[in-house]
């Protein structure tokens, strides 16, 4: 069994939705004790579907190892209580409403002043400045905002991307910061403030094409399953209706492709086909070119050929497909409806994998965390 680095660190969030929840849920499986506050009537994750087991498959996925503690921090007995947990907390982690921490006293620079070695995280929608500090931010709406949904889909108009990008990128930053910070607390003896909104996390996952843009006026197309700037790279239908992608990196490959795929050696010397730039002009041309192959050729042809070619493919799957995957690892995790399977955590550990918590009930912990940090 994996070694759980983060283990005696108590970690306490009031969180709801994704960003904030996959956060701490990393630092629980590291072995972090996290109690997640809840308003009474639990985070609204909860009842985003009931797809598992009549649970939120959202809430399975990111609240496993955590344990819940309902909260109204308006009484002032569970405001007392709050303030006692975040006392003995090594991390803070919260993402309300724009400044409701503030009001509520619990703003992070005060609390950081009177616990020196607290590390304080705020997830926001698009940080505490500007004109965008108070709006409400959801995933789709940074989708939109941020210029991703711009870039997303086929030609005839944007799309969202089909999971909580901007969600699990902040969660994500948030994640790899706070263990920062905890490092850095080793040596120094001193706690940090940590700030990350889904506006900046989707930002940086944007530069390319903010630079594309930048670098030449235009914002790069919607394609679909190809790729802006690299011809060939896109998908390609085989004669059984199976979609095949392909990603051809170099002219190395190119040529390879060329011969040992369309039979076709001295295709690299043609017009419109020399070089990546001039497929990448000549598109429809190249990929027209190409299709007529696939559409001839079934599944198991076109990826023996592909494999002779040495050729970067794969197979557009569904998820059915995911499901049956060879290479989809996956684990257990328990709720109060019985055990769920869910997607491995990505980093294999060499000393083996690490037994995930179960999936709290709401306020399942409430009686026993007052019990331990009464005053």
């Amino acid at each position: 069994m994996a070694s759980q680095p983060l283990k005696g660190l108590l970690v306490v969030s009031m969180e709801q939705a994704v960003a904030a929840p996959y956060c701490a849920s990393r630092l629980a499986d590291a072995g972090a004790r996290v109690i997640k506050i809840e308003r009474p009537e639990g985070d609204f994750a909860r009842a985003y579907d009931a797809v598992a087991l009549g649970q939120s498959s959202y809430f399975v996925w990111l609240n496993r190892g955590k344990e819940s503690l309902c909260l109204d921090i308006k009484a002032p007995g569970d405001k007392a209580l709050l303030e006692t947990l975040i006392s003995k907390a090594d991390v803070f982690i919260q993402n309300l409403a724009p400044g409701a921490m503030g009001r509520a006293g619990f703003g992070s620079a005060q609390l950081r002043e009177k616990y020196p070695r607290l590390i304080t995280v705020d997830i926001s929608g698009y940080g505490d400045e500007g004109e965008y500090a108070s709006m409400k931010a959801y995933d789709l709406l940074v989708q939109a905002e941020s210029g991703l949904a711009a870039i997303t889909g086929r030609a005839e108009g944007p799309g969202r991307v089909g999971v909580s990008a901007c969600d699990i990128a902040c969660g994500m930053h948030s994640h790899a910061a706070v263990l920062e910070a905890l490092i850095e607390r080793g040596i120094t003896g001193r706690g940090k403030g940590i700030a990350v909104s889904l506006f900046d996390g989707m930002a940086d996952w944007m530069t390319v094409p903010l630079l594309q843009f930048e670098g030449t006026g235009k914002t790069p197309p919607r394609i679909g399953l190809a790729h802006p700037s690299i011809c060939p790279y896109g998908a390609f239908e085989t004669k059984d209706a199976q979609l095949v992608l392909i990603a051809i990196q170099n002219e190395r490959e190119w040529a390879s492709f060329s011969e040992h795929f369309l039979d076709e050696r001295d295709l690299p010397k043609q017009e419109g086909f020399r070089s990546n730039n001039e497929r990448v002009a000549h598109r429809p041309m190249v990929d027209a070119h190409i299709a007529r192959m696939f559409a001839s050729l079934d599944r198991d042809a076109c990826a023996a050929k592909l494999k002779r070619a040495n050729v970067a493919y794969g197979f557009v799957n569904d998820c059915e497909g995911l499901r049956d995957h060879p290479a989809l690892r996956r684990v257990t995790v328990e709720t109060e409806q019985g055990p769920i399977a869910i997607g491995a955590p990505p980093a294999r550990l060499s000393d083996g994998a690490r037994n995930l918590g179960p999936v709290p009930s709401l306020g399942q912990h409430s009686l026993a965390i007052r019990a331990e940090f009464a005053a």
